[in-house]
């Protein structure tokens, strides 16, 4: 958290020369790059094998892009979704549980106005669900995997979840992965991810930090 909260107020061009990387020079081509950046400077291992991005202290990294007032611009992704285990799979033993049991997130200004290299880091701040909030997103989450069990994906729009969201989450459309049908033949659909929504995010940065509503 000390090194989390030394990042507030730099601008990215700052931290990547404070850390040796090089800002891209189409951002836009690069989306990962701020978290990568983040990642880097507070000491993240990547590991295929981790659920958390510090698994040893079994917190994850959060970026939290904000406009000018300091509201979420965007949803924020959770993971990638198995669309032919995911049904096997209740919400205590789910991978969303694991990265959503403590959070670090880390708000970041996007704003159009504001050039990429100016964009400023915030300040961290540690989550983990409230008994009130872990049910909202487990039932989004049974909702979501069920109608993903009842062959529903291809169906299946970003608007349903009150929290928690299933969005497309591939390269391009033209990927597709591997799912079921209603009845359980291999079928195929578009690569899906969980994300929560920018409302949910919003209601915790303001009773983080207490801003206005």
């Amino acid at each position: 958290m000390k090194r989390a909260l030394a990042l507030a107020g730099l601008t990215l061009a700052e931290l990547a020369q404070r850390v040796g990387v090089a800002l891209p020079a189409e951002p836009r081509r690069d989306k990962g790059f701020v978290g990568r950046l983040l990642e880097r400077a507070l000491g993240v291992k990547s590991s295929a094998s981790a659920v958390q991005d510090f698994p040893e202290l079994g917190i994850e990294l959060k970026t939290l892009p904000v406009d000018a007032q300091g509201k979420p611009r965007e949803s924020t992704f959770v993971c990638h979704v198995d669309l032919v285990r995911i049904a096997d799979c209740d919400w205590e033993r789910s991978r969303v549980r694991h990265k959503l049991s403590r959070v670090l997130f880390l708000p970041i200004e996007t704003h159009r106005e504001l050039p990429f290299a100016q964009r400023r880091i915030g300040s961290a701040w540690l989550w983990s669900p409230s008994a009130d909030e872990e049910n909202v997103l487990r039932h989004d989450y049974d909702d979501l995997v069920g109608r993903i069990a009842a062959g529903e994906i291809n169906e299946l729009r970003a608007h349903v979840g009150q929290a928690m969201q299933l969005r497309p989450k591939a390269a391009h459309a033209g990927v597709r992965t591997r799912s079921n049908d209603a009845e359980g033949a291999p079928a195929s659909a578009h690569p899906r991810a969980f994300y929560l929504r920018a409302s949910f995010t919003g209601a915790l940065l303001q009773r983080a930090f207490a801003l206005p509503e």
